[in-house]
């Protein structure tokens, strides 16, 4: 038996690598299931090369848990190690089996090399983050000389023992001896959970434990439907040959919906379509991103983007990695040129992440322009769901306004779609304001505003749907990039005002006629604080209309998406009461000589204002409901 002490710069690296090697423990199970891997590649592009005789054998990854003895097992059947290889790459830290071995056959094809995960090593050293002793069992590949089987043991100290040992079988087992404080890992569902997180898609079958299936039996029952009969087969966690890893030409459409409820098997929408990525040059990339359906709330949309490296998990936090616009979609990307073990500031600043990153932006868009050149059709049907990443997109990267602008659509409340070029053409003619600014007018809630926009339909106007998550925001992206071009809610003034008409309507009430009549109704805009405006408008306008300031009520609406605009919180809202100096009900309501009717045909069509702005509540709508009865009574 031979003792030692491990070969490390710091006395104790046993403790740092508790406390500081990994942010999360579980990371241990990651590492040991990338080793096993990793040697039982090897082991097959070593076959290939004619390195390694006779059969491979099944060369399944086995996990074993055995709570009573406080065990948890890693057994694979790759290339095993002797015990100089040991010695050189558990005993001293700085060498790397993987590096050794790439540098050994550097000569041989890119995707022998990309076959090796290259963490066996340091990585090793994770599972002293929750075992209080660990023991390797290992037999090489190799023939002849010092072959001999050995067995490695360490209790977290620098000290090890090293011997020989008897095995009849090539490969490495690893016993992990579960720390006190780490027993959550002793217990199968945690295992069960942890393998799934990072070894879902590795290349190598893995073994843990049983599961029970239902198996046909070969008969019939009586109404002739195939009998099933419950057996127990060993569980295998992972599906070796994900989509990603095959070629676009061998899958079918289905094939990608397949694999897209696999990674998402508690999302039931299918996603609108999906990228597949296959680079190996200036850098390896593949994956394939899905476009799924957006909801109302983006935040609930974010981190579904499982980032991998050669198969192996490594995060579904892949802002830096990809775009940020992007993090909305769905899907995989793997690719050996990011490592396993980094910070994020450290992905966030890599030239390689950042050409990834670009290269993503670029077949997204691709993408994007193929579907709009090819079938426009098809692409209108789609823009309710994909707006919003092209909105996200152009709001936060210039590089993608650049050329998505060609491929964006506006649509309107009648449901029509135009390329913004071409919406341009439709209503600069007819839509300026009184300094000549192109106007487009939006509405953002159909319903709610349906009477401003019938009054803009009438003038024949046309007036744009806005109803997304982020179009306040965007709304503001556009005002900055378009020439001579300024926005409006289609409730933010009076038609009349929001764009200028040649001439403005007379009034058909004189200045003292409405001094007359402004104090009744600041009687009953009074605690709410409107503001009261006399306005010469058509006589098919409402008496009445309650307008909001696009400035203002812009401003409130991105302060509630996020806007950061703490100071707005405390200012209140502000609103415009707008009376139809031309309307007939507002001259009776001056020639009527009793006050307390007069009072109420005024608080009457106030409500009524009120009501179409979604403003009147409480015990103001419930008396505005018995006053109409009253009134439809009489």
């Amino acid at each position: 038996m031979q003792k030692g002490t491990i070969n490390v710069q710091t006395e104790n690296i046993f403790p740092i690598i508790k406390k500081f090697l990994y942010s999360d423990h579980e990371i241990f199970l990651r590492e040991l299931i990338s080793n096993a891997v990793d040697a039982t590649q090897k082991l097959k592009t070593l076959a290939s090369m004619d390195k390694v005789k006779g059969e491979l054998g099944d060369l399944t990854i086995h996990v074993e848990l055995d709570k009573k003895k406080k065990q948890l097992k890693v057994i694979d059947h790759g290339i095993g190690m002797t015990a100089e290889e040991i010695d050189k790459f558990i005993n001293q830290i700085a060498f790397s089996s993987a590096e050794e071995f790439i540098k050994k056959y550097k000569g041989k094809s890119e995707a022998d090399k990309n076959a090796l995960i290259g963490h066996f090593g340091l990585g090793f050293y994770s599972s002293f983050m929750v075992s209080e002793k660990v023991e390797i069992y290992t037999k090489t590949y190799k023939k002849g000389g010092p072959t001999k089987a050995v067995r490695w043991e360490c209790d977290g100290s620098p000290e090890y023992t090293l011997e020989e040992i008897d095995m009849t079988e090539r490969g490495t087992e690893i016993i992990l001896h579960i720390a006190d404080d780490s027993t959550e890992f002793l217990e199968e569902y945690r295992i069960l959970e942890l393998l799934k997180k990072y070894s879902k898609f590795l290349p190598v079958p893995i073994q843990f434990g049983m599961e029970k299936v239902s198996e046909k039996t070969g008969k019939k029952d009586k109404d002739g439907n195939d009998e099933y009969k419950e057996v127990e087969k060993p569980r295998i966690i992972n599906n070796t040959k994900p989509a990603w890893t095959q070629k676009p030409a061998d899958l079918k459409i289905e094939d990608y919906k397949n694999f897209y409820r696999e990674l998402y098997p508690m999302n039931f929408e299918e996603p609108l379509f999906h990228i597949h990525l296959n680079v190996d040059y200036p850098f390896n990339l593949t994956g394939i991103l899905y476009f799924p359906k957006v909801k109302k709330n983006i935040e609930v949309q974010r981190d579904k983007i499982q980032l991998y490296s050669n198969q192996v998990f490594v995060t579904d936090s892949v802002e830096g990695i990809v775009p940020d616009f992007l993090t909305l979609l769905h899907g995989v990307l793997d690719s050996p040129d990011i490592p396993l073990n980094v910070s994020r500031s450290y992905l966030q600043s890599d030239a390689n992440v950042k050409k990834i990153s670009n290269h993503i932006m670029k077949k997204v868009t691709d993408k994007l322009e193929e579907i709009f050149k090819d079938n426009r059709e098809e692409y209108e049907k789609k823009w309710d769901d994909i707006k919003v990443f092209i909105q996200y997109g152009m709001i936060s990267e210039p590089k993608f306004y650049e050329r998505a602008e060609k491929i964006t659509l506006f649509k309107n409340v009648d449901g029509k779609y135009f390329t913004i070029k071409d919406y341009k053409k439709h209503v600069e003619k007819a839509q300026k304001d009184k300094d000549k600014k192109l106007v487009y007018l939006y509405a953002t809630d159909k319903d709610e505003q349906h009477a401003f926009i019938e009054s803009a339909k009438e003038r024949g106007y046309d007036v744009l749907d806005m109803d997304g998550i982020l179009d306040n925001h965007y709304i503001n992206t556009l005002e900055q990039k378009f020439e001579n071009t300024t926005f409006a809610r289609v409730d933010a003034d009076t038609i009349d005002k929001i764009i200028k008409k040649e001439e403005d309507q007379p009034s058909k009430l004189s200045e003292k006629d409405q001094e007359t009549l402004k104090p009744l109704f600041e009687k009953f805009a009074k605690k709410e604080n409107y503001s009261i405006i006399f306005e010469s408008l058509s006589e098919k306008d409402q008496p009445v209309i309650i307008t909001q300031p696009e400035f203002m009520r812009r401003m409130k609406d991105m302060q509630k998406l996020g806007g950061g605009m703490d100071y707005m919180g405390a200012m209140p809202d502000s609103y415009n009461l707008v009376v139809n100096s031309n309307h007939k009900l507002v001259n009776s309501i001056l020639k009527e000589k009793d006050n307390k009717k007069q009072e109420n045909l005024v608080k009457q069509v106030t409500d009524l204002a009120k009501l179409s702005q979604n403003l009147l509540k409480g015990q103001d709508l419930t008396d505005f409901i018995k006053r109409s009865v009253d009134i439809i009574g009489k």
